[in-house]
């Protein structure tokens, strides 16, 4: 199995782990996002609705779609970084640089390669998180999409395929500015204690996996977070005049929402984001450092 076919297995492994803990807290979080203000109190106001109202199955709301996006999605980002790494890894050898084999990479080595991962990415994320935010913030009586393939199929017979990629051009920035921030902080943490204990990746414990992930991901939420609202309100918004769009495009849902809600606005939802935020990543980055020392028969 070549290095790349295992780079996108072990990231499938990851994606997997981050849909199955980290979908209750999304589904909180994309409703505080898309709500009124004045809706709900806070999150815990908000979940005790979804429950009240909706039942706790209501929590895993849309998951058909990112278990099966979000694991192409994760395999995508890692499949490119770890290519990424490589060719830096290549370049710094050939120039007699980043140790004997070249892979000692410099922060914007670390970084560039995250935003590869990103934009990468967000050719997948950007339709996977559109359907899912529609199923999740449609209303349980009378749904207007039945379930995912239903959505899909509506959504391009009605709107052609910029209907099914609504939102690209913010879900790109995320992607690009996130996970560029992402990856070199979770690297950055493995490289240290690497230097620092003369050990090897694969010797990192699968706790500090799950801290290193942890800390990334309040690291990516830190940039992203008023984007990613952003982009939770273009893709709930109308298709059309006639479907009740608001926004004609991402700078003017920026516009938009400063100046009738002001800049807390922006910070709607963080809430279940960050408490979401260190078991998802945290579950995201051990999935594929044990996969891929599984693969690579380090286990």
């Amino acid at each position: 199995m070549s290095k790349t076919v295992k780079d996108l297995t072990a990231g499938t492994a990851g994606g997997i782990a981050q849909v199955l803990v980290g979908q209750p807290f999304d589904i909180v979080k994309v409703r505080m996002q898309t709500s009124a203000a004045g809706t709900y109190k806070g999150m815990v106001d908000c979940a005790g609705q979804i429950l009240k109202n909706e039942g706790p199955l209501a929590f895993y709301k849309g998951t058909v779609p990112p278990l099966l996006g979000i694991g192409a999605c994760v395999s995508i980002q890692f499949g490119v970084l770890e290519y990424t790494k490589r060719y830096f890894a290549s370049q710094n050898k050939a120039r007699g640089v980043g140790g004997p084999d070249g892979t000692k990479l410099l922060d914007s080595q670390f970084y560039l390669a995250g935003v590869a991962a990103g934009v990468g990415n967000s050719v997948v994320s950007g339709p996977v998180e559109h359907i899912r935010i529609r199923l999740q913030t449609q209303p349980s009586v009378d749904p207007t999409y039945a379930g995912p393939f239903d959505a899909v199929r509506k959504i391009y017979s009605a709107h052609g395929i910029a209907g099914i990629f609504k939102g690209q051009v913010v879900t790109l920035w995320r992607e690009a500015v996130g996970y560029g921030v992402y990856f070199w902080a979770y690297e950055k943490l493995v490289q240290r204690e690497m230097t620092e204990k003369g050990i090897r990746r694969d010797q990192i414990s699968a706790l500090n996996a799950v801290l290193y992930g942890a800390g990334a991901g309040y690291a990516l939420w830190a940039f992203i977070y008023p984007i990613d609202m952003i982009k939770s309100r273009m893709q709930t918004d109308g298709f059309s005049s006639s479907t009740g769009q608001k926004y004609k495009s991402t700078l003017d849902c920026v516009r938009t929402v400063w100046r009738a809600e002001g800049i807390k606005a922006f910070t709607r939802g963080l809430g279940p984001t960050l408490i979401r935020s260190p078991f998802a990543n945290g579950a995201t980055f051990l999935g594929f450092e044990m996969a891929s020392r599984l693969l690579n028969n380090d286990v």
